[in-house]
């Protein structure tokens, strides 16, 4: 049997830009807890959220209607309170409008090799 070698999908980072606002409350890198983290990501869709900003981002970061799933804003607003109270992902208000990124480096420093699994992870198709 011959070792094939597999495509790696690539985590963009962005630099970041000047003159930001204030994140909104989220955990210290020393406060992100690996289960909290995990039952964040156990959702389909968040995992899709998180991967997404991994792999498509275009901008430093990207408000909800970015990502084109047809959900209640509702619904997605949870989706992204979730991920950014369980620390996986930072968001910003922009006037009326929240931003999402991934915490890339703080989850790097805290969990060495999850954002690789995140980014590898192939959804269901339909």
């Amino acid at each position: 049997m011959s070792a094939t070698a597999h495509d790696v999908p690539v985590v963009k980072v962005l630099p970041e830009p000047e003159n930001l606002p204030e994140p909104l409350p989220e955990p210290a890198v020393g406060e992100l807890r690996l289960e909290t983290v995990l039952g964040a990501l156990s959702d389909p869709l968040r995992l899709t959220i998180v991967r997404k900003l991994l792999l498509e981002s275009e901008a430093f970061d990207h408000s909800c209607g970015w990502f084109g799933f047809d959900r209640p804003k509702s619904s997605l607003t949870h989706h992204f309170k979730a991920l950014r109270e369980a620390g996986v992902t930072r968001q910003r208000q922009y006037g009326l409008e929240r931003r999402s990124r991934v915490r890339v480096a703080d989850l790097d420093a805290r969990f060495p090799g999850l954002l690789e699994l995140v980014a590898a992870w192939t959804p269901k198709t339909p």
